[in-house]
């Protein structure tokens, strides 16, 4: 019998919440036949507000503790005044580098442009625009906005050489980068680590492109796997932009790493990358197939046979069952939020069953 794995689960707000006790039903020991134990840390805004964010610091100590996280969206509060981000305070707090989102074809939901193969945007999870130091001078047409931004050569490095060992992995092309003709000194610091990796990495093919026409250039790409490394605003951008070629953003799950010194992951948190949805929430018509993905994406990173064949189960059920026409509204179906949920775990099962008949589980 495997160890038992701690599970940090981080709860949300609204929609989010929902879907991750969707994802959390997948999950279940009984259904995946592989042994988790889910720690939880409710960090709805309601929670986060009555202990002053110290929720959110305990999480992510208890993450640093365990490895794993699975979190639900939750809201970021307009006021800059309030609890701030959930997401911006774990990021930090766990010392993460990377954000890792995969756009993949939906069987049988046709996707824009013509594009088939997946696209990996691994995005800088700290530093450039987020949290720069910002203000103005001057009044009325004269008031001039600024703004300091920042990255380091050390996040640099561990965003470009996680693309290229996660190219080598899917068999895909490293593609795309920074406007370094525009910033050299700044962008430019981005281009040299991947110009770098590249050479750590010569089995990896290496197409650079700049950030303009990597957008232009995916528009007309369609039979290659692709892996973007991007500074931390360009990858916000280009990721929704991605998922949604592939029909919806809620058909793939977001990954958030950290690594040690030796750049060997040290912590990996799964969400979503969608928010809170609170059109949908109590409606039960919401999608679930990014944090159940997000589930199935988390154990691909936990050592041992019975969570290696959980994830590959749980993905190809998920992706089987919108290929049968289990689908929610978003993919122009009509199954519930549950009955979604219900059809992928009645197949999980049904498959670790078979894999176990023929001897694949031992």
């Amino acid at each position: 019998m495997s160890r038992t794995v701690d599970v940090v689960v981080l709860e949300g707000d609204q929609t989010g919440q929902e879907l991750l006790q969707e994802a959390l039903r997948v999950l279940a020991p009984e259904v995946i036949r592989a042994p988790l134990r889910f720690i939880p840390f409710d960090l709805s805004l309601e929670n986060r507000r009555r202990t002053q964010n110290r929720v959110v610091f305990e999480a992510a100590e208890a993450m640093k503790q365990a490895g794993f996280g699975l979190k639900a969206a939750t809201i970021t509060p307009e006021d800059p005044s309030d609890v701030g981000s959930a997401n911006a305070i774990l990021r930090q707090e766990i010392g993460a580098s990377v954000i890792l989102r995969t756009g993949r074809r939906i069987p049988g939901v046709r996707p824009i442009a013509g594009i088939h193969a997946p696209i990996w945007v691994v995005r800088m999870a700290v530093g450039d625009a987020y949290g720069a130091k910002e203000w103005r001078e001057g009044e009325g047409e004269d008031e001039v906005a600024y703004r300091i931004e920042k990255i380091s050569r050390a996040v640099c490095r561990q965003v470009c050489e996680f693309a290229f060992l996660h190219a080598r992995k899917v068999k895909a092309k490293v593609f795309g980068g920074p406007k370094f003709t525009v910033s050299p000194v700044y962008e430019g610091m981005f281009k040299e680590e991947m110009d770098r990796a590249a050479r750590l990495y010569p089995d990896v093919p290496y197409e650079p492109q700049l950030i303009d026409a990597t957008y232009a250039l995916l528009l007309s790409a369609s039979g290659e796997p692709l892996v973007i490394p991007t500074l931390n605003r360009d990858g916000d951008c280009l990721s929704d932009l991605v998922l949604q070629l592939f029909g919806t953003i809620a058909g793939a799950e977001s990954l958030l790493f950290s690594f040690d010194k030796e750049r060997a992951i040290k912590v990996v948190m799964a969400e979503a990358p969608h928010g809170t949805a609170p059109s949908l929430y109590r409606r039960n018509i919401a999608n679930p197939m990014a944090m159940i993905l997000a589930g199935a994406a988390l154990l691909s990173y936990i050592e041992g046979a019975p969570f290696q064949a959980a994830s590959r189960a749980i993905y190809e059920a998920t992706l089987e069952c919108v290929q049968s026409g289990v689908r929610t509204a978003d993919l122009g179906g009509s199954a519930t939020t549950t009955e979604f949920t219900d059809a992928v775990i009645e197949r999980v099962k049904a498959k670790l069953d078979v894999w176990d008949a023929l001897g694949e589980l031992s």
